[in-house]
């Protein structure tokens, strides 16, 4: 059960805290005091949609921290063990933040976690029915959904078993029409393929040949200069004719040098350099006058060269930005013909495990949906029951399914079974489809029968109604107000209500009241004392009227009266 609840700088609240206790807890409050802020918070701490319209005006952030008593929650210690968040086993906080900037912090027992982690948390400590979730029964769609959460723990264990082998058999349906629709274009993209390999085929591609055809091309196009300069080279090292070349000077200098080794190492370390000068440009002439010889202008080779570039570029602009990136795509398209010729193997294989997961899975949608008729069974039953108590005891009940013989739906993760809620309100009258024709009041007691029915199987132990008392008023209210006390016998119930009805049955009653100071509005919550309760519920049945004597004495009776019941 939760046990406090810190709310900050949400909606119309600055700041608020609230002490919850076991059993039935109602908020009251005039319309539009923000009674249903509060759900509002719940949903947020419990991992709900970070909206950031709900941070309260001028504020960076809001907050909502909430601490739960679950000593003896198996669900709760196992996922906190999984996640090897520590707790002293018997209480567990939450806390969650959202920024103006979008920021989005969740922590539980101090631990940061996700808000997909938080809702699974959340899920095991607190059912919440909304205002407008009563009308999820207006949607046949739905049905199922309400059908299957009444099943036990060996259910759901099948229920999840039909969902995987759906999903598994959806994997390969996928890849079997991908496949088939491939065959379909087999033809036509092999003969692209075919005719695209063969032309790069044909051009012979190889790594870095680009760039080497551009260096030659450079170097062919300039053959005349370089021709030129390398012969100035050869002529200043090696050929003079009027003069000393530099080889030759170098030599004499060497030689002079050589003459003074005598006269200590700095003169030998001289002649020595001089020598290796000798020799280092001995070595460039060679290789000067070799360049030269190799300089020939040849017209043909350089034709050759650009012919072979204008090949790659048109390719480049046909199969990729570069060379590397065609060599790349001749390669996928390698693979792709591959994978092509062995389309047919491919199919076949595919073609047997799309059976045999189709198999499966009719299996086990035959199961569930053998399970899930003996479950509707006790499900209209139980229904029955519950109605009865809150006066609908002619009201007929039940579970209709498709009808059989038809050709089978594509597999769905909830099985095969279609199913609508049926409805005889009235004795004589003949079934129809709930949602046609229940009125308001019948939906919001139907959703309640339905959480009672939760209640019992499970585990969760806080229930929180947020106006489910729609549409009800009278005697109805009366009735409401006892199933949801008799809920509050094994759950802690927390209920927003405008129904003094309600509010009368309670063991606790907060009041939610909105106040103006100066251009700031403030929602708070105090909970009520006896008398503080006896002038709220006596507000809820005078109404506009204001609050008279006897509405007092009323509303004292009904609450009395109440206590004496439970």
């Amino acid at each position: 059960m939760i046990q406090s609840l810190k709310i900050q700088n949400f909606v119309l609240i600055d700041t608020l805290e609230i002490d919850f206790h076991a059993g039935m807890q109602v908020m009251t409050g005039e319309t539009g005091a923000g009674k249903s802020i509060v759900v509002d918070a719940v949903n947020l701490v419990l991992g709900g949609r970070a909206d950031r319209s709900l941070i309260r005006s001028g504020c960076e952030k809001a907050s909502v921290e909430a601490v739960f008593d679950v000593p003896g929650n198996a669900n709760i210690a196992k996922v906190l063990a999984r996640e090897n968040i520590e707790y002293d086993g018997s209480t567990v906080s939450i806390f969650r933040e959202m920024s103006s900037a979008g920021k989005n912090l969740c922590r539980v027992c101090g631990v940061i976690v996700s808000a997909s982690l938080l809702r699974e948390i959340g899920a095991s400590l607190m059912d919440i029915h909304g205002q407008h979730e009563h009308q999820f029964l207006m949607d046949s769609d739905q049905h199922l959904f309400f059908l299957d959460r009444m099943g036990d723990k060996d259910y759901q264990q099948l229920l999840g078993r039909t969902s995987e082998a759906c999903e598994a058999f959806l994997s390969v349906h996928r890849r079997y029409a991908r496949l088939r629709k491939e065959n379909d274009q087999k033809q036509r993209r092999m003969e692209e393929l075919e005719k695209a390999l063969r032309e790069l085929h044909e051009a012979k591609l190889k790594p870095g040949e680009e760039e080497t055809l551009q260096a030659e091309n450079l170097r062919l196009r300039n053959a005349e200069k370089i021709a030129s300069t390398l012969r100035q080279a050869r002529e200043a090292i090696a050929l003079g004719e009027n003069e000393q070349s530099s080889l030759e000077k170098i030599k004499s200098a060497s030689v002079a040098l050589s003459s003074l080794n005598a006269y200590g190492d700095k003169m030998k370390n001289l002649a020595q350099r001089c020598e290796s000068v000798y020799y280092e440009l001995e070595e460039i002439a060679f290789e000067v006058f070799q360049s030269l010889e190799e300089m020939e202008h040849d017209p043909q080779r350089m034709e050759k060269t650009e012919e072979r570039l204008d090949l790659i570029r048109k390719l480049e602009r046909k199969y990729g930005d570069n060379l590397t990136k065609v060599l790349d795509e001749q390669a996928r398209m390698e693979q792709e013909y591959e994978v092509l010729c062995s389309l047919e193997d491919q199919i076949s294989d595919t073609a047997r495990e799309h059976k045999q997961k189709l198999a499966v899975y009719r299996q086990l949608a035959r199961d569930l949906s053998a399970n899930r008729k003996t479950l509707a069974q006790r499900f209209e039953k139980n229904m029955m029951e519950q109605l009865s108590d809150l006066g609908m005891e002619k009201t007929i009940f039940q579970v209709a399914f498709d009808q059989e013989g038809e050709k089978k739906p594509m597999p769905r993760p909830v099985g095969d079974d279609l199913v609508e809620f049926m409805i005889s309100p009235n004795p004589g009258e003949p079934l129809r489809p709930l949602a046609k024709i229940a009125s308001g009041g019948e939906l919001s007691r139907m959703m309640l029968a339905l959480k009672a029915l939760e209640a019992e199987g499970s585990g969760v132990e806080c229930m929180v109604f947020d106006e489910i008392d729609t549409g009800i008023s009278g005697r109805m209210a009366q009735v409401v107000a006892e199933k949801m006390v008799a809920i509050s016998q094994s759950k802690q119930v927390i209920c927003v209500t405008h129904l003094p009805q309600i509010a009368a049955a309670a063991d606790f009653q907060y009041l939610v009241a909105k106040e103006v100071s100066g251009e700031r509005t403030t929602t708070s919550v105090k909970q009520l004392d006896r008398e503080g309760r006896v002038r709220e519920v006596a507000r809820m049945i005078s109404g506009a009227e204001g609050i008279g004597e006897d509405a007092l004495a009323y509303a004292g009776s009904m609450i009395e009266a109440m206590k004496r019941k439970i």
